[in-house]
């Protein structure tokens, strides 16, 4: 028995409580919620390690800060030029992970930031981040909740794929909500799928008769909707997302028939969320149409939408790589190759002002595809 065990034994037992109470089903969303954010016990709230470069050290991925911290010097360029151009002096982090990311900018951008604030949900993930800044400690502070106004620059790395979504799945040309109820198996007491009709749908009609199973992103929009507000209500700012996923028309082609949402343990990618609950990450990818709609909807100008691999290189990555040794450029390199993160990995940048440009943006904008 793992130490993970007791915790992802209790979760379980407060799902199998929630799917009681809610006369034995709850949507995919609710699940992912709990699984990933109940205090204390689900994957973000928990003890498990979840960071790091190999399996060996108990972790489940790695992300780009951690890979190279070649990556966070790159994107201060892009917040240096945008705390700038809103006359601004703080930086924002949603989900800050270990702090690597929070680290290589705050070393990056020294006396432009006077303030760098993380709201993050997870006790055990801000302890270690606190170690991590320790010498930037006069500037860094943590938020339970959403403050009123939000002034600066936002950003937020694999952030909006680890919010919950819900599942659509079309059988026989009806569309159902796909959720979780409680079953007996070989170990007790489990999880299955049960879908339900639904008079929900995708945002744009799928092509074809055949079975389909996709998400749809209401927490992700309702959060975009939540950052303009509070941007706008202050003197104004920019955010930039750097995540994995599409544009609408590529995100429900009739052939991404199986959906999206997937699973990291111990370094390897498996489909089923349904098991060892509590003990590794649950994604989706994200749908970057929507997202963009969320944030213009709201009030917010879209900078840009690029991928990953022209947002670094427009902000001069290659040039630092050149300085770097070899061991650091093949690193790094993993950023921006097409096979790895360079083009699965997109960004996404919001400003308060249509007056606003920024580098990250200047060649390989996307925008149009959106």
């Amino acid at each position: 028995m793992t130490n993970a065990s007791p915790l992802s034994f209790e979760l379980t037992r407060l799902i199998h409580q929630a799917i009681a109470q809610a006369s034995g089903w709850i949507g995919f969303d609710r699940f992912m919620a709990m699984a990933l954010y109940e205090p204390g016990l689900g994957y973000y709230t928990n003890t498990l390690q979840k960071f790091g470069a190999m399996p060996s050290s108990g972790s489940d991925f790695v992300t780009a800060p951690g890979m190279s911290p070649l990556f966070g010097q790159t994107l201060a360029v892009q917040v240096h030029e945008s705390l700038q151009t809103t006359g601004t002096d703080e930086v924002w982090e949603f989900g800050a992970g270990t702090g690597a990311l929070a680290l290589q900018l705050l070393d990056s951008l020294g006396d432009a930031v006077a303030r760098y604030t993380i709201i993050d949900v997870s006790g055990t993930l801000r302890a270690r981040q606190a170690e991590t800044l320790l010498k930037h400690a006069d500037k860094v502070r943590w938020l339970d909740a959403w403050p009123d106004v939000i002034e600066g620059v936002v950003v937020g790395n694999e952030v909006l794929d680890a919010m919950p979504v819900q599942l659509l799945q079309r059988t026989q040309g009806v569309w159902h909500e796909r959720g979780v109820v409680s079953a007996a198996n070989v170990d007790g007491l489990g999880f299955v799928w049960q879908d339900r009709l639904t008079d929900l749908r995708p945002p744009v009609d799928i092509e074809g008769v055949h079975d389909y199973l996709t998400e749809i992103h209401p927490q992700a929009e309702a959060f975009i909707t939540s950052l303009a507000e509070r941007l706008l209500a202050g003197r104004g700012g920019a955010a930039f997302f750097l995540d994995y996923g599409f544009p609408e028309d590529e995100y429900f082609h009739p052939q991404r028939h199986m959906g999206t949402v997937m699973c990291h343990q111990l370094h390897q990618a498996d489909d089923n969320p349904l098991v060892s609950v509590g003990q590794k990450d649950i994604t989706a990818h994200v749908n970057f149409t929507g997202v963009a709609l969320a944030a213009q909807n709201a009030g917010l100008q879209v900078l840009g939408y690029v991928s990953q691999a022209w947002f670094l290189l427009n902000l001069g990555l290659a040039e630092r790589m050149a300085q770097a040794s070899l061991a650091e450029r093949s690193q790094a390199q993993r950023l921006v190759n097409e096979h790895e993160m360079g083009e699965l990995f997109k960004v996404i940048g919001f400003s308060t002002s249509a007056d606003v440009s920024a580098q990250g943006f200047a060649r390989g904008d996307r925008s149009h595809r959106l």
